[in-house]
Order: C-alpha cells, then structure tokens, then sequence
C-alpha cells in the first residue's frame, strides 16, 4: 500500500508532515530522481493555486529538484489542468502542481504529472515514495538557481486552447451565468475565457487573497451561487474548485447538476456526432444508478472504475472511450485533455445544453435519482471482505435481493480506520434496511 501518495497526490497540512519542509524538498528530490532514471538532466514546470503556503512549498519543491540534477521551471499561479495541458504542451518531463483542490486553506497538496500530461501509475508513486523514506536527498540550503517562464505567455496558450474546444460561441452572447471561482486558480483565468466568448458572465468568489480559498464558496459550498442564480434570474451557475479540475451546476432553478447530470448531457450530444467512442462512457463505483439505467436506454453502455479521476483515465484508455468522470464533477473529455478540468467541462456542458438549444432544466428533466445511504463503520481490523465467511454471506444475500435493480459497494477509508458501505437501490426502505444489516454484520464481526 502507498503510505504518501492518496487518491490524487499527496495531501497534508500546511508545515506539518508531510508537508515540512525537510519532506517537501525530498519530494522533489524524489520525483527529479526517478525521472533521470530515463531522462538526462530533466525540466520539470511547477505551479500552484492560490494558497498562501505555495510560494513556499514551491521553492522547496524546486529545491530538492534541482538538488537530484534536474532543472525546475515555476509558472505561478494555475489551475490544475492548465499545468497537465502546459507541460505536455511545453515539452517538460513532468509538472507538479501544489493545490489541496477543495480543501481550506491551511491544507496543500503535491499532484504529479508526467511529460504526456497524465498522472502517475500508481506503481510509479510507490517507486517515488520508496526514495522519499529512504531518506535520500536534497540539503534544503544548496543553493539554486531560479527558473521562471514567462507566464502571461502560457496563461494566454491555455485560454486559446480553451476557447478553441467551443465550435460555437454565438449562443454564449445570449447567456446569463453567475461563476464561481472558489477564490481559487479559476480566478485569473476563467474570466478571460468566458469574456473572449462573449458571455456576460457575473463572477462571484474571485479575489484570492492566499487565506479565503475554497472559504463558504466553491463546488463544496454552493449556497452564495444558488441564491446569486435565483436572485439574478441567471440562466446557469457554475462552480469551481480550488484549482478548477472540477465543475458543478446551478440550473435557472436553484437545483443542483453534478458529473453524473453533465456525462449524461454530454454522452447524448457526442453520440449524436458520432463523437462517443464505443458507445460507451467510463465512471467510477459513486455514480448513481440512473446514470447507468438512462445511457442503456439510448443505447450506451456504462462502465465503472475506482475513485480518482486518474482511475477512469485508465478505464477510458483501456477501453479506447472520449468521456469520463465522476459525479463530483471531474470529467474527462479525453479528445481534448487527459485530466479532468473544471473551465473545459463548463464550456462542454453548455455546449451540451444551451448549444443544442435546450435548456439544462428541461434536458436533465424526468431523471430520479437512486436514493442510497452510507454508513461509515470504525473497524479495528481491514480483512478482505470477500474472503469473510459470515460478512461476505450478507453482501450475496443484500446482492442477490436487489437482483439488478439496486448495488452494494463496500470499501475501507484510505486514511481512516473505517470500512464505508453504501447501498442503492430504487426503494428507499430497501436502501436502509440492506445498508444496516451489512453494517450490523460488519460491526459484528471487525468493528472497534
């Protein structure tokens, strides 16, 4: 098991292992290092979002690079997937990007790419970490050189290629939106973007100040939007998160549209232009049902990987698919990027909508979520379920009673001593009835 690397990166408090000093200028070491193991003397660009802990980390970053022979090049402030477009785009070996995404601002985390722009396998960050805790490394006060980029330069290419993926931008002149920009990166690009297309776009949450990122606002805190939508009789709200790898909507409504909502709009539309790769779209284990149920309706069939953007990439890359993505928002058009990225998601999800001369209410209308419940369990133990006799026996049993029309997923916490189960099911009585006998049981057995 990885002990650093999570889901996405590595992820901490700011100053406080993993993110001391000392351990960050290692992490840096670490990741020049594995990459000189194939690549003479590689350039690695680094960026960060609004958080007042990135200059920092971003010198130690570089510190331990430099350290291991490589060269590292700072880009400043930018969105998680402009740094995965930039260091493909700029022929660089790797990109690390400091971000904690949606966390408040006394969090950071480091987020690494490789030269074709896609993060690492996870077989690559086990290699990094085992050079991290070996204790190899940098002395954090050799000197180093300082490489910078001009960064009006790359902030313009990536605006360019953003607005290049809209086919037509006509109808965005007609379009009222209220964006949310997390006082995140989103806030010194998005406006750009959506100003070059013609949108009479309100931006609310958009004046950083290295403390306020992600502050009541942003993808996790969408109140001030549903009420900014509302009161301004908007057509549309989009939010970001703090370095904008994802999105979420606010219909004229007030009502919520999160990734299941636009990879169900943006499938129909792709296949419609015989754009949807094998008919199929790639989710993970936390996409509702409904989802599944209405793309087999049209004809698209629905496949399902781990949690992690990284890890529908790899299903979609398996499988030769264009579209991806979690309900949380990150989803992954892959004939224009391989991450996910909040700013291209709006622009695709309008398009999807609006540039099909439908309005998300009335697009996204008749779709009934699955109701479903989680249930965390403390455990003192993390035995293969599958291999339990008597919990094992419970799951078959709830399994075999929902027969299709309902499913169990049952995972540990990657950070907690918890085993999570969750239950969907069409009827809402079955969802907590099923959900508790499997906890009860798993209570019984392992609980602490």
């Amino acid at each position: 098991m990885k002990k650093l690397f999570g889901t996405d990166g590595i992820r901490g408090r700011d100053g406080e292992y993993p993110l001391d000093r000392p351990t960050v200028t290692k992490i840096g070491f670490a990741i020049a290092k594995k990459m000189s193991e194939q690549i003479e003397n590689p350039k690695v660009i680094i960026g960060r979002d609004t958080r007042e802990s990135g200059t920092w980390i971003d010198e130690a970053i570089a510190q331990g690079i430099v350290s291991a022979g490589a060269t590292a090049v700072h880009c400043g402030i930018m969105t998680t997937p402009g740094l995965s477009y930039l260091t493909k785009r700029e022929e660089f070996d790797a990109g690390v990007m400091i971000s904690a995404s949606h966390n408040p601002y006394h969090d950071n985390g480091i987020k690494i790419f490789s030269g074709n722009g896609m993060k690492l396998a996870d077989e690559t960050e086990i290699e990094i970490e085992k050079i991290i805790l070996s204790h190899q490394g940098a002395s954090e006060h050799r000197p180093f050189a300082r490489h910078e980029v001009d960064g009006v330069r790359l902030k313009e290419d990536y605006i360019d290629f953003l607005c290049g993926v809209v086919q037509d931008s006509s109808f965005f002149r007609k379009l009222r939106i209220v964006i949310d920009c997390a006082n995140g990166s989103a806030s010194s690009l998005a406006p750009d973007v959506f100003r070059r297309l013609g949108d009479r776009a309100l931006f609310i949450h958009s004046s950083p100040d290295g403390r306020n990122i992600n502050l009541n606002c942003g993808s996790l805190h969408m109140e001030s939007l549903i009420s900014t939508v509302t009161e301004e009789q908007a057509d549309l709200g989009i939010a970001f998160d703090g370095d904008a790898d994802r999105a979420l909507f606010i219909d004229r409504n007030g009502n919520l549209i999160d990734g299941d909502h636009t990879m169900y709009a943006a499938a129909l539309k792709l296949r419609k232009e015989k754009k949807l790769r094998n008919d199929t779209v790639a989710g993970t284990v936390m996409s509702n049902m409904w989802l599944e149920k209405k793309l087999a309706s049209h004809g698209i069939s629905f496949i399902r990987a781990n949690v992690g953007d990284k890890y529908v990439l790899e299903k979609m890359l398996e499988h030769g698919l264009t579209l991806g993505g979690e309900q949380s928002g990150h989803i992954i058009f892959l004939d224009h990027a391989p991450s996910g990225d909040g700013i291209l998601t709006s622009l695709k999800f309008i398009e999807s909508t609006f540039g099909m001369g439908v309005d998300p209410v009335d697009a996204l209308s008749g779709i009934i979520p699955f109701p479903q419940l989680l249930i965390n369990i403390r455990v003192s133990s993390r035995p293969d379920l599958s291999k339990h006799a008597a919990i094992s026996q419970t799951i078959r049993d709830v399994e075999q009673k929902l027969s299709g029309n309902g499913r169990v997923l049952i995972r540990y916490s990657g950070t907690e001593p918890l085993a999570r189960v969750m239950v969907e099911a069409e009827k809402e009585e079955d969802v907590r009835k099923f959900a508790h006998l499997i906890a009860d049981e798993i209570s019984k057995h392992i609980g602490a």
